[in-house]
């Protein structure tokens, strides 16, 4: 490190940044690199790589840039629509929306791999009937299941039960009614229920991702490691939870940019202008580092190793950008930021299964609200978030359907003397005098709450330490990496967990949260109520409008009502950018944006030395 950036470092760890002189010419890289790379970080580490597998955003985004759907999201289309992806036109659709027929393009290929035995490998219609009974096939253990469920895809529900009962392999070849191949290019999804909305789900790679299965069948058990799909980048280097690196995919076919902006967004207005025409993707590589500590993070861009960050750090917020607007030295230094609200929620499920804080008796609904009122939302926003959140009043996140921005409820209430009152009514008292209360039948009221240890979460059980301390009742923390709380949440082994939740454009996705067949998949709390699962079903098989809206409303006042989750916030980011990243701008709902920006190697040869 140059003496220069040695004082800079210095500084930043010393909380004094902010008047210290900006980075000069001399702080910035030696040297333009040979090819265009983004690098950037991710906070949690990924799972791996195969759609039938993983669940967690972080492996999700990896696997988008990888695999592809038939259809995918319009970058900068507003509002949120679907095109063809590796289709030759949009699906025809039945006029009862049971019946979608998917006609491929044709000369689109795979990646090169050695499953291919040399040969170039077409993508063709069968690969998507077998990528989508993979989420059937019990070995897999698809996370994703409840999606293919949920729509009733006819017949695949009793191929995956025969394969169950039988202890036999799930049987690809034969044929399901819900799902044919109806030649080389075309293949043929039909449902048992009318489903307005199957076609967002054929817009995520996660769901949709085409595999061919000659390499599932080669690797096997090994195939979380072996990524093989038609899309713009391949896996190049992976060092677990370490580093990844994705490369540009040499065989993927001629894509250009062609995006329309909205007419007041003049970010994206500039892009489109720029790019329009442009083969894609402009980057040539990506390579993302797992850093799970904010200051390494932030560090590592201010020091223009990184040339993003995602989600500013809340700790550094109110420096960086004080009343929201981007501190002057980084202002001068070229810096770009973007601020938008995710279409996400920010969760603390019970378990309704545990004999603590589960279950559906007045008392044990009772504990759950109390616990869920005495959480100090504005403490939990301003101190440890730095603003960058909003309460939330349901699951449903903002920007998707069916988020309404007005509607109160409970769920975002502080109240300690009402949560007080209710446990001393139901029984939850201080029996010993001790300072803690028992359970209603005298025995230990102990309550085990699973997070993760990096800084923030640390913050955030600190907050949930003095809101139970005030409450008077015992809040014990188990600190392990989010991987590890994600596969004992699925195998129902935390009695409350804090986990965010993200979606597609349709609230629905928010409300897989609580659909009682959805248990152990999305539905980490195994909450089950007929009335919710009325509601959910209702809303989901009715058209976008106010009938629609009002099921919704009524499922989310369900959820606030029996409180398996406390939802606390949807989250803001901010996202600053190198002056080198031209073009960035996010769709919420579109995880591999990096194919739609660029990186300008003459603004970084202008900056060496």
């Amino acid at each position: 490190m140059n003496p220069r950036r040695a004082l800079h470092t210095a500084l930043l760890l010393a909380g004094l940044w902010l008047v210290s002189p900006g980075l000069q010419a001399a702080d910035a890289p030696a040297a333009a690199p040979a090819q265009k790379v983004l690098r950037y970080a991710f906070r949690v580490a990924e799972t791996g790589f195969d759609p039938a597998q993983i669940s967690d955003i972080y492996s999700r985004t990896l696997a988008s840039s990888i695999f592809e759907a038939p259809l995918q999201i319009a970058f900068l289309a507003r509002p949120v629509r679907n095109r063809p992806n590796t289709l030759a036109a949009m699906p025809e659709v039945s006029a009862d929306f049971t019946t979608f027929t998917f006609t491929l393009q044709r000369g689109i290929f795979f990646a090169d791999d050695a499953a291919f035995k040399g040969r170039p490998r077409e993508l063709v219609a069968a690969d998507y009937v077998y990528s989508i009974k993979r989420h059937y096939d019990p070995r897999w253990k698809s996370p994703n299941l409840f999606v293919y469920e949920n729509n009733r895809l006819l017949g695949l529900s009793e191929l995956r039960q025969q394969a169950i009962a039988t202890q036999r392999p799930f049987d690809y070849d034969r044929e399901a009614q819900g799902l044919r191949v109806l030649d080389r290019y075309r293949f043929q999804v039909r449902l048992a229920d009318p489903n307005p909305r199957f076609l967002d789900d054929m817009a995520d790679p996660s769901l949709a991702g085409a595999v061919a299965r000659e390499v599932v069948e080669a690797y096997g058990d090994k195939i979380m490691e072996h990524p093989v799909g038609t899309g713009p980048y391949r896996l190049g280097d992976w060092r677990r939870r370490s580093k990844i690196v994705l490369e540009r995919n040499p065989g993927f076919r001629e894509v250009v940019y062609d995006e329309e902006a909205p007419a007041d967004d003049a970010v994206a207005q500039a892009a489109v202008a720029l790019f329009r025409g442009r083969r894609l993707p402009m980057i040539d590589r990506v390579e993302i580092s797992i850093i799970e500590e904010n200051q390494p993070r932030w560090l590592a861009f201010l020091n223009a190793e990184h040339d993003l960050v995602e989600e500013v750090p809340a700790e550094f917020a109110e420096r960086i950008m004080p009343n929201a607007r981007l501190a002057p030295n980084l202002a001068k230094r070229g810096i770009q930021m973007l601020r938008y609200v995710r279409a996400d929620v920010s969760t603390s499920y019970f378990a309704m299964n545990d004999p603590v804080v589960g279950g559906y008796t007045p008392q044990k609904v009772a504990l759950r609200r109390a616990i869920a009122l005495a959480v100090d939302l504005d403490k939990e926003i301003h101190l440890v978030r730095k603003g960058q959140a909003m309460r939330a009043q349901g699951p449903i996140g903002p920007g998707a359907w069916g988020y309404n921005a007005g509607l109160k409820t409970e769920m975002s209430d502080f109240n300690l003397a009402r949560a007080k009152a209710l446990l001393d009514m139901h029984g939850y008292i201080d029996r010993d005098g001790d300072g803690w209360r028992e359970q209603p039948d005298g025995s230990p009221l102990a309550i085990e709450y699973a997070t993760q240890p990096d800084g923030e979460k640390r913050q955030l059980a600190e907050q949930w330490k003095k809101n139970m301390d005030a409450l008077g009742i015992r809040m014990n923390f188990r600190f392990a990496q989010w991987p590890e709380n994600l596969k004992a949440a699925h195998a129902g082994k935390l009695m409350m967990w804090g986990v965010g939740w993200s979606a597609g454009p349709d609230g629905k996705g928010f409300l897989e949260l609580g659909y009682g067949p959805n248990k152990g998949q999305a539905n980490l709390a195994r909450f089950e109520l007929p009335a919710y699962d009325r509601a959910f079903e209702r809303q989901a098989a009715l058209p976008n409008g106010p009938e629609r809206q009002v099921a919704m409303d009524d499922a989310q006042r369900l959820m606030v009502a029996y409180m398996p989750y406390k939802v606390h916030v949807h989250r803001i980011y901010t996202d600053l950018a190198q002056p080198w990243v031209v073009g960035y701008h996010r769709n919420i709902f579109v995880r591999d944006w990096w194919r739609y920006i660029d990186i300008d190697t003459g603004v970084l040869q202008r900056l060496a030395p």
